[in-house]
C-alpha cells in the first residue's frame, strides 16, 4: 500500500479541496483527513459515520470536596493558580502536572484522564474515511494525527486497498510531522506569494529531513507569474518536481457552496489541470 499526504504552509491554500478531487478521481483507496486541529474534509465528502470512537489524551485534577479537608495545600502547590479559593479546579487552568494529588495529605484529588474529542470511521461516496475533531483547547493533536493514520492504515489493509490519500494539517509543527512521517509521497501546496515561498522551503526542509520524495503544486499561479516563476526555480534548484499550477478559477468556491469536488462539479480548466496532476502522482507512486 502507498500513502500520499497533501500539506501546505498554511490554511487556505487549497489543500483540501485537492484532496477531495483526489478523492474522486483515485480508485481502490481510502481517505484521511489529518487536519484534526480544522478538519473540513467531511464538508465535501459528506461522510456517513459508521463508528464514533473516544480520544482521550492528558489528565486534569477534580478535587472530591466531600474528602476535601481544604488544607490549601493543593493551592500552595498549584504553579498555575488553576484551583479556586473553594477548592475548585478550572479544567482550561489545570496543566496536569500532578503535584496536587501528590501532595494532598487525605488522598481527596482525582487524576482523571481527559476526554480531548473523538475519532470516526465513515463511509463517504468515494469509500472509507477515517477523520476526527480535537476539542476546543485541547492538545495532543500529534497523537491523534497519528491515531487517525494507523486506523486508516489499517482500514486499508482490511480492504484490500493499495493506496492511503491523506489531508494534512498546515505548517510544520507537531500535528504535521505526525501526518508525514514514514509516507512515500508528500505533495506541497502553495501559493504564488512570498509567504507562500517561505512556507515551501520550511515545508521541504522538513520533508528532507525525514527523507520523504516531495512534489509540489502551486494553486491560482496566475495571479503572479513573476512570483509563480521563483517558486519553479527555487524547486528546481532543490530538485523537487513541479507536479502541477493551478489557474485561479470561480469553479473552485462554487463546487465549495455546492459540497462537492471541484472536478466533480466541473470539466473547465481547472478539473484538467488537476486531473493531469493526478496522473503524474499516480506515476511516481508506481515507481
Amino acid at each position: 500500500m502507498k500513502e500520499m499526504v497533501v500539506v501546505s504552509g498554511k490554511g487556505g491554500t487549497g489543500k483540501t479541496s485537492m484532496v477531495a478531487s483526489f478523492a474522486a478521481l483515485a480508485k481502490n483507496k481510502v481517505m484521511a483527513d489529518c487536519d484534526v486541529d480544522a478538519a473540513d474534509l467531511h464538508l465535501v465528502l459528506k461522510p456517513t459515520v459508521l463508528e464514533k470512537h473516544d480520544f482521550k489524551s492528558g489528565k486534569s485534577a477534580f478535587i472530591n470536596k466531600e474528602l476535601c479537608v481544604e488544607c490549601d495545600q493543593c493551592r500552595e502547590v498549584c504553579r498555575f493558580e488553576a484551583i479556586s479559593e473553594d477548592f475548585m479546579v478550572s479544567k482550561l487552568s489545570c496543566e496536569g502536572c500532578g503535584a496536587c494529588v501528590h501532595f494532598c495529605p487525605v488522598n481527596a484529588i482525582a487524576f482523571n484522564e481527559n476526554l480531548a474529542g473523538h475519532w470516526f470511521v465513515s463511509d463517504t461516496r468515494f469509500g472509507s474515511m477515517v477523520h476526527a475533531q480535537l476539542g476546543i483547547a485541547e492538545e495532543n493533536s500529534g497523537r491523534l494525527v497519528t491515531l487517525v493514520r494507523n486506523k486508516a492504515k489499517n482500514l486499508a489493509e482490511d480492504q484490500d486497498r493499495s493506496l492511503l490519500i491523506a489531508d494534512g494539517s498546515p505548517g510544520i509543527g507537531c500535528p504535521v510531522i505526525a501526518s508525514i512521517t514514514g509516507t512515500d509521497l508528500v505533495l506541497v501546496v502553495t501559493e504564488p506569494t512570498l509567504s507562500g515561498l517561505h512556507d515551501l522551503q520550511r515545508i521541504v526542509d522538513l520533508t528532507k529531513y525525514f527523507n520523504i520524495a516531495t512534489v509540489v503544486c502551486i494553486n491560482k499561479v496566475d495571479i503572479n507569474l513573476d512570483m509563480a516563476r521563483n517558486i519553479e526555480e527555487v524547486c528546481n534548484q532543490l530538485n523537487i518536481q513541479m507536479v502541477g499550477k493551478m489557474p485561479y478559477d470561480t469553479n473552485v468556491t462554487k463546487a465549495q457552496v455546492a459540497g462537492v469536488s471541484v472536478v466533480e462539479y466541473s470539466d473547465g480548466a481547472i478539473s484538467r489541470e488537476i486531473i493531469k496532476m493526478w496522473n503524474s502522482i499516480q506515476q511516481i507512486l508506481e515507481t
